[in-house]
């Protein structure tokens, strides 16, 4: 078990690891080459220009200015300077929304710590059960919790009074949260400019006619049925096969700029390829005029498929963006049931532009429930077997308690040095390396499932990396640390018992979450603003690869907040701090350390770096109000199975109330201050609508909507071949008379009637 002395030293390596981070990037950020690294959103919004272009040949590679060396921390007050208006004007409100998650963590947490460093720890600390305990492992911080308070005693009504503290503060804070972002949520919606997600819904499920095609049946639909506020509609092609078309001539082309650019600096020389497998063996044919064929004939095949594509009814999708006249139309069609049968037709708000996860727009809607099955099924045993590898970082924060079951294995780790290094610091980045290929697994597995847009591929993926977290990290490690903790004592006493030990350790566990709060935490936040990874690949990229401004624009790779993988992360130092405050408080610096750092590091980010690739709008804050309220309940059950555990009969009934308040507290807020993040209001839609009638009454919104959902993939064609019209001409119709290939039969739809054609 990881003493004082072992978390002496493993914070040492992490202060020093995270101050060494700061410093590199404090020094690379300064240098001229590396300004499209650090500031990268400033170059795509066309506010800084590259110094390389200015002065001496030398002060284009390194800045020779010492001066500025001094200040090397100056990035941090510069970070806090933006007020938050201009941040949401500069950054979206999505950005904005997830710093004040951090921000969150210190308004919760920051006076839970005051009180429990006055009150909790003296209550904890002036008792000596521990001490009296045979065959237990404990180290001096074990001390500070509620495991040497002893049994029975009537020092447990302050742990309940600090739960009852613990619950209403958080309470009250996230209830104030809630009310302050959806307050930003309208304001932003209703200040917002013009997109075409406002005016457009995405209509999924649309039945097959045997005398009409998609297309056409989507636009007499909607003619029929939305007569005053029907505009246009946009059809979805399955363009998979074309997308990997595009981008395999993508990839080639950067070969061909590759070998261009070798060529160009040796002139007298060309550059010679292997056209066997792997370019390992095979015919030596020349580089350039090798890929130039192979683009060529690359090029001919996507013209071919964009034509089958267009020609063919049987590329198109049983889906379509409908765009409306007014936002009011849009809300009105996506909030209500189109048809009798409610599982044709459905409609729902379309994501913007740019949030849209085209390749799952091509999946039959009725998949999408056996998909979500299987991946259910795999994300068990996904979590299931992970429980290997997260047992086995628990061996390494728990060598004492191993040497006493196998006393062999003790020679080899009776270094001091070595000890304090494995046991503090040793398991916290053990375990943040298996978690590394985590969320890219989990976000395969959000596609699979057949989300069609980027923002709800992340909530997702979010979703099951919380739920990995808290059952893997949190209740594995505590579980398996437990066991492997007292071994020993559990070898060697009766079955009665048993409950009692594990009773006593579960606080005992707050010295390894310590380690990973330091790792993950401290030197994992600093590590993120080194951007290590993106410096190398834009630097291997401007080398080889980039001829133009544009291509070495392509290089920056500025990256976005990574909601699916941040947002989980910081819910489980959430579950952490609530779970512990009343257990164990000296967790409590760490995470706010964390918190702290964390909110500077990101806010930097945000201003400088991230490019976020879509805006929701902070549609995501009820999930976050959702899993730390679930948080805030499993700290109270673990609390009172503690001090069941503890012989606290008469303080145990009292915390029953908590669970049962804490629920009835998100249900209120669910009824209050959800809706405003799943529903647009009527009311809202109108006034938004009114005001550009009166300011643009010339608006020609149909030209605005007309290719605002046209595929990404069909726009990158029309770079390469000719131009290409998705949309179907529509020709102009009587509003009342809805044309129609039905030639055998006639019926009534919404007051109006079908003629023959």
């Amino acid at each position: 078990m990881a003493t004082l002395n072992d978390i002496g030293v493993a914070a040492a390596i992490n202060i020093l690891t995270a101050f060494a981070f700061f410093i590199a990037f404090a020094i690379l950020r300064l240098q001229p080459v590396n300004d499209r690294v650090y500031f990268p959103k400033w170059y795509l919004k066309g506010l800084r220009s590259s110094p390389i272009k200015s002065g001496g040949f030398a002060s284009k590679f390194v800045n020779l200015d010492f001066r500025s060396y001094i200040r090397f921390l100056n990035w941090m007050p510069q970070a806090l300077r933006m007020p938050e208006p201009e941040l949401i004007d500069h950054a979206g409100l999505d950005s904005v929304v997830y710093l004040r998650i951090y921000l969150l963590g210190l308004k919760i947490f920051f006076p839970i710590a005051c009180i429990a460093f006055t009150v909790m720890v003296p209550v904890n600390w002036t008792n000596t059960t521990l001490d009296k305990l045979q065959n237990l492992t404990f180290s001096d911080i074990d001390k500070l919790s509620i495991s040497n308070v002893p049994n029975g005693s009537s020092r447990f009504w302050v742990h309940l009074c600090m739960a009852y503290f613990i619950t209403f503060w958080t309470c009250f804070v996230l209830q104030r949260e809630y009310k302050i972002i959806g307050s930003m949520r309208l304001q932003f919606l209703a200040s917002d400019q013009r997109r075409p997600d406002q005016f457009t819904v995405l209509v999924r499920n649309i039945p097959p006619d045997p005398d009409e095609s998609v297309s056409e049946l989507v636009e007499h639909f909607f003619k029929v049925n939305h007569p005053d506020y029907y505009l246009t509609y946009q059809a979805v092609y399955n363009a998979n096969k074309l997308s990997e078309l595009v981008q395999k001539r993508k990839k080639w082309q950067n070969w061909l700029d590759y070998y261009q650019n070798k060529h160009s600096r040796n002139p007298s020389k060309r550059p010679v390829i292997k056209v066997g497998f792997l370019g390992c063996w095979g015919e030596k044919v020349d580089a350039i005029d090798h890929y130039i064929d192979k683009i060529e004939g690359l090029t001919r095949k996507i013209s071919e498929e964009k034509e089958t594509i267009m020609s063919s009814t049987k590329s198109l999708v049983p889906a379509a963006f409908v765009s409306f006249k007014r936002r009011w139309g849009a809300v009105v069609c996506s909030q209500t049931q189109q048809s009798r049968n409610p599982t044709e037709w459905l409609t729902e708000w379309a994501p913007e532009p740019r949030d849209i996860y085209w390749d799952n727009l091509a999946l039959p809607y009725v998949q999408l429930t056996i998909r979500r099955l299987v991946v259910a099924v795999a994300f068990f045993f996904l979590t299931f077997f992970f429980m290997i590898p997260i047992a086995f970082v628990q061996t390494l924060a728990n060598i004492e308690g191993i040497e006493k079951a196998v006393p062999f294995l003790k020679p080899l780790i009776e270094m001091k040095t070595v000890k304090s290094f494995i046991q503090g610091f040793l398991p916290g980045i053990a375990l943040k390396i298996f978690l590394i290929v985590l969320p890219s697994i989990l976000m395969l597995m959000s596609k699979f499932e057949g989300f069609i847009s980027k923002s709800s591929l992340e909530r997702r993926c979010a979703s099951r990396y919380y739920m990995f977290q808290f059952i893997n990290v949190f209740l594995c490690s505590i579980i398996a640390g437990t066991a492997l903790q007292q071994l020993n004592s559990f070898l060697n006493q009766s079955a009665t018992e048993i409950p009692k030990t594990i009773g006593v350790s579960i606080p005992m566990k707050a010295t390894f979450f310590i380690t990973y709060i330091m790792v993950d935490g401290w030197a994992g936040v600093a590590g993120e603003i080194l951007r290590l990874k993106p410096l190398i690949i834009y630097h291997l990229k401007n080398f080889f690869l980039v001829k133009t401004e544009k291509d070495r624009e392509e290089a920056m790779d500025p990256g976005t907040i990574g909601f699916n993988t941040g947002e989980p992360q910081i819910q489980l130092y959430f579950i952490l701090g609530l779970v512990y405050a009343a257990v164990s408080p000296i967790l409590l610096p760490f995470i706010l350390v964390f918190f702290a750092l964390a909110y500077v590091v990101y806010r930097h980010q945000i201003i400088n770096v991230y490019n976020q690739e879509y805006e929701s709008a902070g549609s995501f804050w009820p999930d976050v109000h959702r899993r730390v309220v679930i948080a805030l309940i499993v700290s109270q059950l673990l609390l009172m199975g503690l001090l069941s555990t503890k012989r606290a009969a008469r303080s145990t009934p009292l915390l029953f109330i908590l669970p049962v308040l804490t629920i009835g507290f998100h249900r209120f807020c669910k009824g209050r201050y959800q809706p405003v993040f799943v529903t647009y209001p009527l009311q809202d839609a109108m006034v938004k609508d009114t005001l550009e009638r009166t300011r643009e009454p010339n608006l020609n919104l149909k030209t605005f909507l007309q290719n605002a959902y046209v595929h990404p993939v069909f726009k990158a064609a029309d770079n390469i071949g000719n131009e290409m019209v998705v949309e179907e001409p529509q020709p102009d119709r009587t509003p009342d008379l809805v044309a129609t290939k039905r030639g055998s039969r006639r019926h009534v739809s919404s007051g109006s009637f079908e003629t023959l054609s």
